[in-house]
């Protein structure tokens, strides 16, 4: 039976923006057609993501004792202002579920890496706050992250590539708050 979920590598996504397209409408991919640029275009951006995702985490873990998502989360916070966020927002920007952020911030904050703040205005917020050791562990673990990203992907593309392709995912993903 086809999936276009399937095809499409939706599953990779998360299902706040995943869409379905029905088998037999317009939107489907043809599946018999391998040469279908649209289709190996999405493809390969999924396996590129999962790769290099792989290897960053594999090796921040091993260098640093800090998985990609922990990374991820330490960056985010850092770049706010303040060094904190409130944890819908750092959800959000982290691309994680509330439940999976609010795990990972418990882990977090037993290795002292950030604390739970309590909003002033508003009671029931909470924020994530970075903590001194957090951001000491971010800025170590920064140098891993660029060094992989430059030797695995920057150095596959040339600059004019590079600038093409960042304004590509622009399209699809507009870096409001990158």
């Amino acid at each position: 039976m086809f999936e276009p979920e399937r095809v499409l590598g939706l599953n990779a996504m998360s299902s706040a923006t995943a869409v379905k397209i029905p088998a037999g409408s317009s939107g489907a991919l043809n599946v018999g057609d391998k040469a279908q640029p649209g289709l190996r275009a999405w493809r390969g951006l999924l396996r590129a993501h999962a790769c290099l995702v792989k290897r960053l985490d594999a090796e921040l873990e091993r260098c640093h004792g800090l998985p990609m998502s922990s990374f991820e989360v330490l960056h985010h916070l850092a770049s706010a202002n303040d060094g904190r966020m409130r944890m819908r927002e750092l959800a959000e920007h982290a691309q994680l579920s509330r439940s999976g952020l609010t795990r990972l911030v418990d882990r977090l904050e037993r290795e002292g890496l950030l604390n739970r703040c309590s909003c002033d205005h508003d009671a029931r917020g909470a924020y994530a706050c970075l903590t001194a050791a957090g951001a000491k562990r971010l800025q170590e673990a920064r140098a891993t992250h660029l060094a992989l990203v430059r030797e695995q992907f920057m150095s596959r593309f040339s600059t004019a590539e590079l600038a093409a392709m960042a304004d590509m995912w622009e399209r699809i993903a507009p870096c409001d708050s990158c």
